[in-house]
């Protein structure tokens, strides 16, 4: 049995020390041994199928684009795209589906604001959790919301609405498409912002919604651009504004909220379609598709899909994804919270 001094001495006999150089040396070595490993995997990528899961029903507008971007991405990529529908739960099932897919890039999830963002603060129990589960990949489309009022309301612009709420105390009510919807949540906001006790109509869809805002049964509503622009073109409804940074193609004349001096983060706010792959998916891989979907964006035939929904193109890269989503999900976060929607 070695004596206490000679054990002293026994780590003097193993390897040597490495030098902070060596070290050094070392890193440098597994930091390319990383780079060339993850290059590898992006150029064997895809090695099968893809599969673009959407978590809503078949013969809607989300699963329309994603078969054109699957008819785009197949050639490109060397291997079938497939779309498969996955419908539940506010678009939950679909994206927990593609959250406990293997990483490797052949399961993405189409979604949009709902199952990525704002679902994990109106569902009382979630699945999977958007910000620890999923690699973001792209941003694809944005989707800004019209407020609108019917014509016989006084107030035109953004500032006369303000005041006109919150002048009429109790007086007016603001319809939705349901509760828990981005109309809910914004009219919400401006019903407490401005101590205006304003009431909540839920509908069971936008086209009775809008039917009722044109007929007076209510005085104002947030819509999407498809419902609302036929209407307001045709003079059965006022636009006020729109959400978003930047006024929309399809409705040039028609200001932003921001630019008319509501400066708050909600009159900001837009929702979007976006590309997301599970958690751990190397970034190589990541980076692949995301280029991928912004060449495809690029073709007439998808920027004229992405505007048939009410959309405009926004394809963005991972990076500049995940920085719109950190900008957005306080905002949208206060917004649930404010209007107490909680959906099961």
């Amino acid at each position: 049995m070695p004596t206490l001094q000679s054990r002293k001495l026994l780590p003097t006999l193993g390897t040597p020390r490495l030098s902070n150089l060596s070290y050094g040396l070392l890193f440098s070595a597994l930091i390319t041994l990383t780079c060339h490993l993850t290059q590898a995997q992006a150029q064997a990528f895809p090695s099968k199928p893809i599969r673009i899961v959407v978590p809503f029903p078949a013969g809607g507008a989300t699963d329309a684009l994603a078969r054109v971007l699957a008819d785009k991405l197949s050639p490109r990529l060397g291997q079938p795209v497939l779309v498969d529908n996955k419908p539940g739960a506010g678009g939950n099932l679909g994206t927990d589906l593609v959250a406990k897919a293997p990483p490797d890039g052949h399961t993405v999830v189409l979604g949009l604001t709902g199952s990525m963002l704002t679902n994990q603060f109106l569902f009382d129990k979630m699945p999977y959790d958007p910000r620890k589960d999923l690699s973001l990949v792209s941003l694809i489309a944005v989707a800004p919301i019209v407020l609108v009022a019917n014509p016989s309301l006084p107030p035109n612009t953004g500032p006369e609405l303000v005041a006109y709420v919150k002048a009429n105390k109790g007086k007016l009510t603001y319809g939705s498409w349901g509760a828990g919807s981005a109309a809910h949540m914004a009219g919400a906001y401006m019903s407490q912002t401005q101590n205006a006790d304003m009431t909540h109509v839920p509908y069971k869809g936008e086209a009775p919604m809008i039917q009722d805002l044109m007929g007076g049964q209510i005085n104002m509503a947030y819509s999407s651009l498809l419902v609302a622009k036929p209407q307001i073109d045709a003079g059965k409804l006022k636009a006020i504004g729109v959400t978003g940074e930047r006024r929309m193609s399809a409705m040039p004349n028609v200001p932003t909220l921001s630019e008319q001096g509501l400066k708050d983060d909600t009159y900001r706010v837009t929702g979007w379609l976006a590309m997301a792959a599970p958690a751990g998916t190397p970034r190589a891989i990541v980076l692949k598709i995301s280029d991928e979907i912004r060449q495809a964006c690029q073709l007439a035939d998808v920027q004229a899909r992405i505007a048939a929904m009410g959309f405009e193109t926004r394809c963005s890269t991972p990076d500049e994804f995940a920085a719109i989503y950190a900008r957005d999900l306080p905002v949208w976060e206060n917004l649930a919270k404010q209007s107490g929607a909680r959906l099961e």
